[in-house]
């Protein structure tokens, strides 16, 4: 609905049509991983020598589904089309969820992974894999 999401600042319900799909919010608001701890195994040393001192979150991949509505089959298919090219054009992509706070997610658009349509072709849902390459910038 209204007000809900934002796409590179723009009211994506109003702009594009565009809600939220299945697991939309889950998925954006888990949490980041870490990179991968430092070791070191010596034949010289029983086990492994592992420094855990000042870990990094580690870049991440996220499935976001989407559902896009047209009033009609023209409608819909100009929403559409304005959509793709909206999170596929080169650069980031920003994301924000008012009812999750002030974060803006910086994202870029890696592939759509599945696409449904409904038989009258007036709705849809996409799936997209977008890439967060730092979780920790959210301004």
């Amino acid at each position: 609905m209204k007000g809900d999401l934002y796409i590179n600042g723009k009211d994506a319900f109003k702009t594009w049509g565009v809600n939220m799909g299945d697991g939309f919010l889950e998925n954006i608001y888990s949490p980041a991983p870490m990179k991968e701890v430092i070791e070191n195994k010596s034949r010289l040393e029983d086990g492994k020598r592992v420094i855990l001192d000042d870990r990094k979150i580690d870049e991440r991949e996220l499935s976001l589904t989407f559902t896009l509505a047209g009033e009609s089959q023209a409608d819909y298919i100009s929403k559409y089309k304005a959509f793709v090219a909206e999170i596929s054009a080169p650069g980031d992509i920003t994301i924000k969820v008012p009812a999750l706070g002030e974060e803006v997610y910086h994202v870029y658009y890696l592939r759509s992974t599945t696409f449904a349509w409904s038989i009258d072709r007036t709705f849809s849902k996409i799936s997209i894999k977008l890439c967060e390459p730092n979780p920790c910038n959210r301004t």
